[in-house]
């Protein structure tokens, strides 16, 4: 009963209100019955040595990327489901034993679908430093490696490799009982190395002044990972997710150099069919006139290069 409950509590935290829940639930519990679709080909050793800047998407929310030597995890989800009510469409794009080791995991906010206890028992001894906004720790379990809280503007450095906490707005609350204390419990955050710069948006609303702003302080991002979804409908969506249109204004705010889009695709979390918010994304960034290479769209397990090592780049 215990375990039930807590699915139920952790499915209305994630779920949007009024009617739209209904067609979204059932979606949900329609895949508790399917088998994730397999990605082929699968990257073994994603460390690479003709990269400065490299992207690897798992899917939804999680993405390996290296700078450097330096390697960071987000929000990383490598179970079948979360919340035991949502199941993947696409199984992880990474397998859990091919990562190497993670200087820093980067925890958006505690929901189920972006700390995941399950996966972090499975990339445990991966870990060497991780993450969280304020509250966040007391959502862990008992865990071998390092774990602290960053408040807004807040930094942690680490052997050159500096995390800034920057605003984000989304509800930050796991079970719904928490919300009290952890509304505003979620952060995006700016990583800085060796001249790089990569900014994880997590979930996030619109928040014009925020991006501005994060963008004011940290001019010249290399790489934005930015969530495009859940996209429908808008009615709800809009006040804790922004939608494919808007993710191309948060692009723009931020001022940043490349954007690859997230947080599609991966669970049935919007009334939209897989594929569509981001089809709008692309139409959408068309019509604005960004540059073809800002935006890379990247595959389930695919990963892209994008400052490539100066060997590299001089064809050596």
């Amino acid at each position: 009963m215990r375990r039930l409950a807590l699915a139920l509590l952790t499915a209305l935290a994630l779920a949007p209100t009024g009617c739209a829940v209904v067609p979204i639930a059932t979606r949900n519990l329609a895949t508790l019955a399917s088998t994730p679709a397999r990605v082929p080909n699968k990257i073994a050793h994603p460390l690479r040595t003709d990269a400065r800047l490299s992207v690897l998407w798992v899917g939804h929310a999680t993405a390996l990327v290296q700078l450097d030597d330096k390697v960071l995890l987000t929000d990383p989800v490598f179970t079948d489901t979360v919340g035991q009510v949502s199941k993947r469409l696409v199984e992880p794009g990474l397998e859990p034993r091919a990562l190497p080791p993670v200087d820093a995991v980067l925890i958006s906010h505690v929901h189920a679908d972006h700390l995941s206890l399950g996966s972090l028992e499975l990339i445990e001894t991966k870990v060497r430093h991780l993450a969280l906004p304020r509250g966040g720790l007391t959502y862990l379990t008992d865990f071998s490696f390092d774990a602290f809280e960053l408040g807004t503007w807040e930094t942690w450095e680490r052997d050159g490799l500096r995390v800034t906490a920057v605003p984000v707005h989304h509800p930050g609350f796991r079970y719904g009982i928490d919300a009290d204390w952890m509304q505003d419990a979620s952060t995006g955050y700016v990583v800085e190395y060796h001249g790089l710069r990569v900014y994880f948006g997590g979930d996030t609303a619109y928040d014009e002044r925020a991006f501005v702003e994060t963008g004011r302080r940290f001019p010249g991002i290399d790489l934005a990972l930015l969530p495009i979804g859940p996209a429908e409908p808008r009615t709800f969506m809009r006040k804790s997710h922004v939608g494919p249109e808007e993710a191309v204004q948060v692009f723009l705010d931020l001022g940043a150099r490349r954007v690859v889009p997230i947080h599609r695709d991966t669970f049935v979390s919007s009334s939209d069919a897989p594929g569509a918010a981001l089809a709008r994304f692309l139409a959408e960034a068309k019509s604005r006139s960004l540059p073809p290479d800002a935006v890379q769209v990247v595959g389930f397990g695919e990963q892209r290069v994008l400052v490539p090592a100066p060997a590299a780049a001089d064809g050596h």
